[in-house]
């Protein structure tokens, strides 16, 4: 922090600000404190995105690198309530995005009388560059801070970066159309800007009532068993680490978090005394626990935002060699989801506490997957989730005791190393 604060003080006292217009200055400094007394959260904890960087970006066209400069150092003006040391650093780390802009600008459009369609190259380069540095500035002192992790920064980053961009080139449109209006053009691009804010914030909204509505139905189906507080974020988890690491895009990464925490949902269905029978199932009981997945796809399908996180849901039991449940399906018949939330359903159940046994270990639970690798689950994902553990590693659940009146399942059908007994055939 004490670094970006130097290097931009430095940069701003050597400036030269012989070229300034103040009467810009001044419009771009209210249009930057307007813009950031109104900043859209987002899903990281703390964290805020201002729209006030269209009016850094304009300054850079209107009033050079140390105009640009100035404009962004409003950040220490700001009408939020901010404690003085997050006021300096996002007046130090805007004043320095607005700089370095203004120099690449300057630096692609050497001829400040150039018409306006031959900025465009220049100035989306100065905006690239932009919105790279403050990305990197904020997510760098959220790491510091501890207040995110690298996997949610970059998630963020997925999501943010082309609006950013996007709304960023409205300070081309400002700068465009000042030398017609004057000052009145700030006024002009307030509006589609506070529908851009309005936008972000709505977007929160909707994540955070999905993340409600989840968290819900995994409170319900964590009720059947105390053992398996915690599962469903557990599997989601480790479901999201094999998606990253075989390369899926951010919208099936988040379809498949949603798959990984409501996989048991169908559990709901399942009747109490099934779950808790220490001896072998019937028949019947048995059949009970196989359709649970085809009882959670019933219970969640008119979910809209679900999408394909459904067939994981539905098949996250069916087996390689076609002997899993509900449909046997077999090999690459079975959904890509289904074959990555297996995998990460199964290494938690057996490092977790069960009624029946303790938690069995990291280095356990690691040779049951490869022994169970091209038989049970997809070998790609064995190997990704793998791949996965050596990178961040894997954080088993503590031990617990149940309250003698909790309620517990005696059999797990999620555990490889322990199938579930039916009477008269042998072990599933």
């Amino acid at each position: 922090m004490g670094t970006v604060v130097a290097l931009s003080a430095t940069l701003m006292a050597t400036a030269s600000y012989a070229d300034v217009e103040w009467t810009k200055l001044a419009a771009m400094a209210v249009l930057f404190l307007v813009c950031d007394s109104v900043p859209a959260l987002l899903s990281v904890e703390r964290a805020r995105v201002s729209l006030s960087f269209s009016a850094c970006l304009a300054s850079v066209v209107l009033l050079g690198p140390a105009g640009a400069g100035l404009v962004g150092a409003c950040a220490l003006f700001t009408w939020q309530r901010v404690a003085l040391v997050k006021r300096v650093y996002n007046g130090a780390q805007f004043a320095l995005c607005g700089f370095v802009a203004g120099l690449i600008f300057d630096a692609l459009n050497p001829d400040l009388a150039a018409a306006p369609e031959e900025q465009i190259l220049p100035f989306a380069v100065a905006l690239l560059a932009y919105v790279t540095c403050n990305l990197a500035l904020v997510w760098g002192i959220l790491l510091l801070s501890k207040s995110a992790t690298v996997r949610e920064l970059r998630a963020e980053t997925r999501l943010l970066a082309p609006g950013l961009l996007g709304y960023g080139s409205f300070g081309l449109l400002i700068a465009g159309i000042y030398g017609t209006i004057g000052a009145f053009s700030a006024v002009l691009v307030l509006l589609p800007l506070l529908v851009a804010r309005w936008a972000f914030a709505q977007t929160l909204a909707q994540q955070r009532a999905h993340e409600a509505t989840l968290a819900t139905l995994c409170q319900a189906v964590e009720t059947k068993d105390y053992y398996t507080r915690g599962h469903s974020e557990r599997v989601s988890r480790g479901s999201v680490m094999i998606a990253e690491e075989i390369g899926m895009g951010r919208a099936r990464v988040e379809a498949i978090r949603f798959a990984g925490m409501l996989h048991d949902v169908g559990k709901l269905g399942v009747p109490t005394k099934v779950l808790q029978k220490e001896g072998p199932l019937t028949e019947e009981e048995f059949a009970a626990i196989q359709l649970h997945p085809m009882r959670g796809l019933e219970i969640i399908r008119e979910i809209g935002f679900l999408d394909e996180a459904l067939t994981g849901i539905m098949h996250h039991h069916e087996k390689l060699n076609g002997r899993g449940y509900p449909m046997g399906l077999a090999g690459d018949e079975i959904p890509e989801f289904a074959r990555i939330i297996g995998v990460a359903d199964a290494f938690d159940a057996m490092t977790s506490t069960r009624s029946y046994r303790p938690a069995r270990s990291v280095a356990e639970g690691v040779a049951e997957l490869e022994r169970c690798s091209g038989v049970d689950f997809d070998p790609e994902m064995v190997a990704a989730f793998l791949r996965a553990l050596d990178k961040v590693g894997w954080v088993s659940p503590d031990q617990v005791v149940a309250p003698a009146e909790a309620q517990t399942t005696r059999q797990d059908h999620d555990d490889p190393s322990t199938p579930i007994r039916v009477s008269g055939e042998g072990a599933w």
